[in-house]
């Protein structure tokens, strides 16, 4: 249920959102109990969602409408995921390895795709998964390219964890050498039988926008298989910056929240 939704852009996703999570169409009393909303309010945002295509009336109950399904479907076509899977196909094809596509969210970083070749199908591809800041490469990337004032939250999770903090092996030394390197590695811990290198995607003022990361077993990552990945990763990490920071057409598929 929704809390302290105050603006009419609040209210008017409060609605649209849980139109979407519903496994039936629901009624006008359903939806305003639904997000916490006094009915005769919920009933005049639907019905301006409504003129606007954005939710679809019948019979008393409602649907997503065509605006919302036309956007559904464009968001698929434009996701980050749709526009970085070239690069990422490239990126597995070239290091025969796994590769997946990493977002920074509060909780940590959420995998948002992932391609696997068939010789690492017993290496599952976390789909959808949230991971902590210390046990992957993909999130030490990400949070390694945060500001250090921003990063805060992160130290705290893995402080929180029990991870070590401090010295030659602890979680800040991983940051400052990712920093120092451009590549985020995860190798040769103990017990692992998974080897990963990541390296972040940053916005033209730095902030991070995504990260790619190699994923094998963890004997897959001799000396030169390293150098070979981390040429192939930087490559493709390169071209999808390009790409989602690229402002020569006027457009941008994504915005990283910075003003270029």
């Amino acid at each position: 249920m929704a809390k302290g939704s105050v603006s009419a852009v609040d209210k008017a996703l409060d609605l649209l959102e849980a139109i979407a999570r519903a496994k039936t169409p629901m009624k006008l009393s359903e939806l305003a109990e639904e997000v916490g909303m006094l009915r005769p309010t919920a009933h005049r945002v639907l019905g301006e969602l409504a003129n606007r295509g954005w939710v679809f009336r019948y019979d008393g109950r409602y649907l997503p409408g065509p605006a919302a399904l036309q956007v559904s479907h464009e968001a698929a076509s434009y996701s980050l995921a749709a526009l970085c899977r070239p690069a990422m196909q490239t990126l597995s094809d070239r290091t025969d390895m796994m590769v997946n596509l990493q977002v920074l969210e509060s909780g940590g970083t959420r995998i948002i795709d992932a391609l696997r070749p068939d010789r690492l199908k017993m290496i599952t591809r976390m789909l959808g998964d949230l991971l902590p800041p210390h046990r992957f490469a993909g999130p030490l990337a990400l949070v390694a390219a945060l500001e250090e004032q921003n990063r805060a939250p992160y130290l705290a999770m893995v402080e929180k964890s029990g991870y070590p903090m401090d010295g030659p092996g602890g979680f800040l030394a991983d940051v400052a050498e990712t920093r120092r390197t451009g590549f985020a590695v995860v190798h040769k811990r103990s017990q692992d039988v998974i080897g990963s290198i990541s390296r972040a995607v940053s916005s033209r003022k730095g902030s991070p926008l995504c990260a790619l990361t190699v994923i094998g077993f963890d004997t897959d990552f001799d000396e030169n298989t390293m150098r070979t990945v981390e040429g192939h990763l930087k490559d493709a990490t390169d071209e999808v910056r390009q790409l989602l920071t690229d402002t020569t057409s006027g457009k941008r598929p994504t915005d990283s929240g910075d003003e270029e």
